[in-house]
């Protein structure tokens, strides 16, 4: 990870520039007001290593080739099976689903006990191939085979919860209703102190966020937080010697020269 530490001061320059166009009139003050700078570095520690996300992510997961009804239940399916699950995982069931069809129907033919063949070793696949079976017959008799296009409405399928809904918003209807918080930008929010207070769930770390990050940010800071959580600042030992922010945040282990 040389390459991250050595990143040019013009690059992170740019970044803020950026950043601060898009902040313009933002009334709400953040909690930490370094925050700025924090993402314009993640910005850049992401543009510079991939991370699983990127390529294997939920967005990542839907038929090209499908007709756009079946794509968007395909998003919304990944999203379900991707609680506290890899994304290589996720992915990988995925493609099992995609062999059937992976429609509302088709999941409807598969008997329960084979459909959790094809979603294990997904976490919860039991739990996750009940609501899959409940949420297919529902999109079948309510909303003609597609998904609801509203927070609202998809909040109420079984098993989809708010970070499920709101990523499911933006990739499926290219709406931004709020902020995907799973795992990862709950805790790295947390780390940077991006939050009033210390948050035990990503609901209450969602609703914070939510309260002063710009709405023009919003689209990007899930896919960001969770590539930089993936790659760098990760759950047990996080790379902080290789972090562009070690010695301006208020979590890192590693110590100025």
């Amino acid at each position: 990870m040389k390459d991250l530490i050595k990143v040019e001061p013009a690059a992170i320059k740019t970044e803020l520039t950026e950043i601060k166009v898009k902040v313009e009139g933002n009334e709400s003050p953040a909690p930490n007001e370094q925050w700025g700078e924090h993402l314009a570095n993640i910005r850049l520690m992401r543009s510079i290593k991939p991370a699983p996300v990127d390529t294997l992510g939920c967005h990542q997961c839907a038929d090209n080739n499908a007709d756009e009804k079946t794509q968007r239940f395909q998003k919304l399916v990944a999203l379900m099976l991707s609680s506290q699950t890899k994304d290589e995982t996720t992915f990988e069931a995925m493609k099992r689903l995609k062999a059937h069809g992976c429609t509302p129907a088709s999941i409807q033919e598969i008997p329960v006990a084979d459909l959790e063949k094809l979603l294990h070793p997904v976490s919860f696949y039991k739990n996750k191939a009940k609501y899959l079976k409940q949420t297919s017959q529902l999109l079948l008799d309510k909303y003609a085979a597609d998904i609801p296009d509203n927070i609202k409405e998809l909040l109420k399928l079984p098993g989809v919860g708010p970070k499920m809904a709101h990523i499911c918003m933006a990739s499926a209807w290219q709406q931004i209703t709020g902020i995907g918080v799973d795992t990862h930008v709950h805790r790295i929010s947390n780390r940077l102190n991006w939050v009033k207070k210390p948050t035990k769930e990503p609901e209450q770390t969602r609703i914070q966020l939510e309260s002063w990050l710009p709405h023009s940010l919003w689209a990007e800071v899930n896919h960001l937080l969770v590539g930089f959580g993936q790659t760098i600042c990760t759950p047990v030992k996080p790379n902080c010697a290789e972090c562009l922010n070690r010695y301006i945040c208020p979590s890192s282990t590693a110590k100025k020269n």
